[in-house]
């Protein structure tokens, strides 16, 4: 097969929209460069991300039925029907999927397939001839901590631990599908593939990508960030635009939190108060809490009518990276999940770091600790995070004349200006398809 071949590839990620999206956004780029896709996806995912297929003819949506499983809700599809303490459930209903993917896989016959829950994927691929391709949305810096417990432990390369998750030191993860552990699933999916493909950059995330490499002994491919082009997107809606063209440039404080991890009402409360206490206009936008139908049943009294004029509580989904994009945005407070690392550092607002998750606590470590990007959110032993806390990050990026305002958004406006910069993106992908090409006999 020559180097210039057009590439069939499968895509399968994991059931949630925070894997779909930047798979598909991937898959976008590929497309572009005219491969074909197919995308395999539970039917309600399919509905919901219809709009984001650039490129249809070459893009193929192909459903696939998700069964049904005594402890899930009815219906359940993807993460998105369930809670958090769920998931591991959920992944058993993907497991059981395998006989219908392997079916696909016999019948396309694609190039590659690249998947990354779905730790069954490269033994279907070995027996059709088929190269698989573990495709990571979390950064370098999450799966170079990855302790794989499967592999000798001389294959472990020396490396820091300060400020390191527990899970990701030991496998205490909880299960994860049928007699299973996320770290011990995550390992096979990574030390199975053919390759190891990661959403990264090498100038930022070198050194995570060659541990990586190391620890599996397989070639690690990098793709960037491959978010869309905003020139391609919908355009932002014109509610949250008309809002936002009220404020002055560089003034709006945006927090967005992710959907994995639900804050509790009293967590969001202290937060909608620390927004208040900035004195900035500011848009908040977070799942409500379980049980709570709206946000407004849970904000103090008589917040509405203080905020008003300069703040809203939503808890619906927003277009982040089109809001982020608006002259008005000055300050982006981030969970640090992968998606929004990246978006943040594609961005001219100065950045809050304010991390759910154990992979978002090492993406906020590379960013506070390393790029020195951003400014972290202290928390207190028990992981509460105060008013005074929240407010005094964003005071300290927000004020232009403090030492720490002045270092982070240097090494920011540089490092957005790299990003951004004309043809980087697109060498990434060429660069991507061509390492892709290279595995081919």
């Amino acid at each position: 097969m020559g180097r210039e071949k057009e590439l069939r590839i499968v895509m399968f990620p994991w059931f949630a929209f925070g894997h779909f999206i930047p798979y598909l956004h991937l898959s976008n780029k590929l497309a572009e460069k005219g491969h074909k896709i197919t995308f395999l996806l539970p039917d309600k995912a399919k509905l919901q991300l219809d709009p984001l297929n650039l490129h249809p003819s070459l893009i193929n949506f192909h459903s696939i039925t998700v069964p049904h499983l005594e402890t899930l809700p009815p219906a359940t599809q993807t993460t998105a029907d369930i809670s958090l303490d769920q998931h591991g459930d959920l992944s058993i209903s993907m497991d059981r999927t395998r006989p219908d993917v392997e079916s696909i896989l016999s019948t396309h016959k694609p190039d590659f397939v690249l998947y990354d829950m779905a730790h069954w994927i490269p033994d279907i691929a070995s027996k059709l001839g088929i190269k698989s391709v573990s495709y990571n949305i979390v950064c370098a810096i999450s799966l170079s901590f990855v302790r794989p417990s499967l592999l000798p432990k001389a294959a472990e390369p020396e490396r820091p631990v300060n400020n390191v998750p527990g899970w990701c030191l030991k496998d205490s993860s909880p299960y994860f599908g049928e007699g299973i552990t996320l770290l011990e699933r995550s390992v096979i999916s990574l030390s199975s593939a053919d390759a190891i493909a990661i959403r990264t950059f090498r100038e930022i995330e070198g050194v995570y990508c060659d541990r990586v490499a190391a620890t599996f002994n397989k070639p690690v491919l990098v793709t960037g960030h491959a978010l869309p082009d905003l020139q391609l997107s919908p355009p932002l809606e014109t509610h949250w635009a008309e809002w936002l063209a009220r404020y002055d440039p560089g003034s709006v404080i945006f927090v967005c939190l992710g959907s994995q991890h639900v804050l509790d009402a009293p967590q969001l409360q202290e937060l909608a108060i620390g927004l208040e206490m900035t004195g900035h206009p500011f848009l908040m936008a977070v799942k409500p809490p379980v049980g709570c139908a709206t946000l407004e049943e849970l904000l103090p009294e008589g917040y509405n009518d203080r905020v008003s004029g300069r703040g809203v509580v939503h808890g619906g989904w927003v277009q982040q990276q089109q809001i982020l994009a608006h002259p008005s945005l000055g300050c982006f407070v981030t969970h640090c999940g992968s998606s929004s690392m990246w978006e943040g550092l594609s961005s001219e607002s100065q950045l809050v770091l304010l991390p759910q998750l154990p992979d978002q606590t090492l993406n906020a470590n590379l960013m506070a600790d390393e790029l020195k990007v951003g400014v972290k959110v202290e928390r207190q032993q028990n992981g509460w995070v105060s008013k005074q806390g929240l407010c005094e990050a964003i005071n300290r990026v927000m004020d232009q004349d403090s030492d720490v305002s002045h270092v982070v958004r240097k090494n920011h406006a540089k490092c957005r200006s790299m990003l951004i910069s004309p043809g980087f993106i697109t060498d990434y992908i060429d660069n991507f398809i061509k390492d892709l090409q290279a595995l081919i006999p």
